[in-house]
């Protein structure tokens, strides 16, 4: 069956490689972007221009889908970015944003194709959290806060919604090959205070870093690839699922922190299975 896809944030990156991945294994994308004219250019991709944060405009998007496809079967919270700035550092504004951009942005659309997946008894809502939603490191804690508050939403909505024949997964990539870490980061003013931290981190107390290229990792393409295969088996009913090569490590290095903090409670160490 030739399936419908609602992907946000396919101007580039990981959103982009996974609307083509999609739109050449036969299915139809409703490819959302920001800019016009920035979707990838394929015969089964169409654009739609979206700001994730207009909760009206989420529902606009799925009755388009709907009434364009006739259907709608996957539905890919994508869209997002990441914020470079310890917590003190961060304004008002800037951690608003964020959080409407990766966190409220993901619930409107969600929130919007559910009805239509319950009715159909099928369909299944595709969270892109990150390696960010498991573990935090210093300079990052807003994207973090982010991640987490999408990881423990979407762990709320798959149960609410499973019995319903609805699916939920929460992607977690770790390092990819695009400009999410260079052009597509955003920077907060920094506080002299944290450059030793900062130079212990990043290795520069310079910030923005250069903006040209991309951060290295994974290729999005490989990345959209495994989210496609898991997609496409239904066997497959990990809530979460780990992508890319160094996703692995990174994610158990960081369960394994919080395990020794919660290890040091013996009730805790006596209730482990």
């Amino acid at each position: 069956m030739t399936r419908t896809w609602v992907i946000t944030g396919a101007s580039r990156g990981l959103g982009q490689a996974l609307a083509l991945a999609a739109a050449e294994a036969g299915d139809r994308v409703l490819a959302t972007v920001r800019t016009p004219g920035s979707a990838p250019e394929h015969r089964n991709v169409v654009e739609h221009v979206l700001d994730v944060r207009d909760r009206a405009a989420a529902r606009e998007t799925v009755q388009r889908a709907v009434a364009e496809f006739g259907r709608l079967d996957v539905v890919v919270n994508n869209a997002g970015y990441g914020l470079v700035g310890m917590a003190e550092e961060v304004s008002e504004e800037e951690a608003r944003d964020i959080l409407e951009a990766n966190l409220l942005g993901a619930l409107w659309l969600t929130q919007a194709a559910l009805p239509v997946l319950r009715e159909q008894k099928s369909g299944h809502v595709v969270q892109i959290s990150s390696v960010g939603g498991a573990g935090s490191v210093p300079g990052f804690g807003l994207y973090n806060a982010s991640k987490w508050g999408l990881e423990g939403m979407s762990e709320a909505i798959a149960q609410e919604v499973a019995e319903f024949g609805v699916r939920v997964s929460i992607v977690e990539p770790g390092g990819m090959d695009t400009e999410w870490a260079t052009g597509s980061m955003r920077f907060t003013a920094p506080n002299p205070a944290y450059d030793g931290l900062r130079e212990r981190m990043f290795g520069t107390t310079t910030v923005p870093w250069a903006t040209a290229g991309t951060g290295g990792g994974t290729p999005p393409a490989e990345i959209a690839a495994e989210i496609l295969q898991h997609v496409n088996d239904p066997a497959d009913q990990r809530l979460r699922v780990l992508t890319g090569a160094d996703a692995p490590g990174m994610v158990a290095a960081a369960l394994s922190g919080r395990l020794t903090d919660y290890r040091q409670d013996k009730r805790f160490s006596d209730a482990e299975i």
